[in-house]
């Protein structure tokens, strides 16, 4: 055999890069049609889109507020605690507080709104005005007197501010529009602020 012929069957260093190559491209196709390229792409999915706070132990998270309710034997707003689900925005968080004041109190205290009162709707703007829009329910079929009326007012008004720093004062609607009073006593076309005189010590 001449050494002409012995180079011709002979592998040379570049052949076997390139098999080596072409190899390993192989298993990579082989590898990602299977399910490893699946499991890429819901990592990324998963690393990409936000979830629900949870705590370390898979629950949900939650977030403890402060809600005002009125007593029978004087004419204070008390304080009572409360967990509700957190997040995904404050707005969310403030629709089911007063969720829960409406829901009533565990602790033997008296809700100052009508129980079939529906929260609709939270908005809270940049400058920290809360509007808080709530069913027909809290005007029509209840009579308020001045101090009920009060009560029924500063609880949503105080339970909102207390708990939530973006917001500093409070409108409310009903069923999406100004409405003059709730009862006749209270005039609802201005915004809240706070009373915390109104709260026993």
């Amino acid at each position: 055999m001449t050494a002409r012929k012995r180079r011709k069957g002979r592998i040379t260093g570049p052949t076997l890069v390139l098999s080596g190559l072409g190899l390993v491209l192989l298993v990579l196709i082989i590898v990602f049609f299977t399910g490893g390229g699946g499991e890429k792409v819901k990592h990324f999915i998963e690393a990409n889109v936000p979830a629900s706070p949870e705590t370390p132990g898979g629950r949900p998270a939650t977030k403890t507020v402060t809600l005002f309710f009125s007593a029978e034997d004087d004419d204070l707003l008390h304080k009572e605690t409360r967990e509700i689900l957190a997040g995904p925005t404050e707005a969310d968080e403030a629709e089911r507080a007063l969720a829960e004041l409406v829901r009533g109190s565990e602790e033997g205290l008296l809700s100052p709104l009508p129980p079939q009162t529906r929260v609709r709707q939270v908005f809270i703007a940049k400058d920290g005005l809360a509007t808080v829009d709530l069913s027909r329910d809290i005007a029509e079929g209840f009579s308020y007197g001045s101090t009920s009326e009060l009560a029924a007012v500063y609880a949503v008004v105080d339970t909102l501010v207390y708990n939530f720093r973006s917001v500093k004062k409070v409108v409310l609607t009903i069923e999406g529009a100004e409405r003059e009073t709730l009862g006749g006593h209270i005039d609802l076309t201005r915004a809240f602020l706070p009373d915390y005189g109104l709260v026993a010590k």
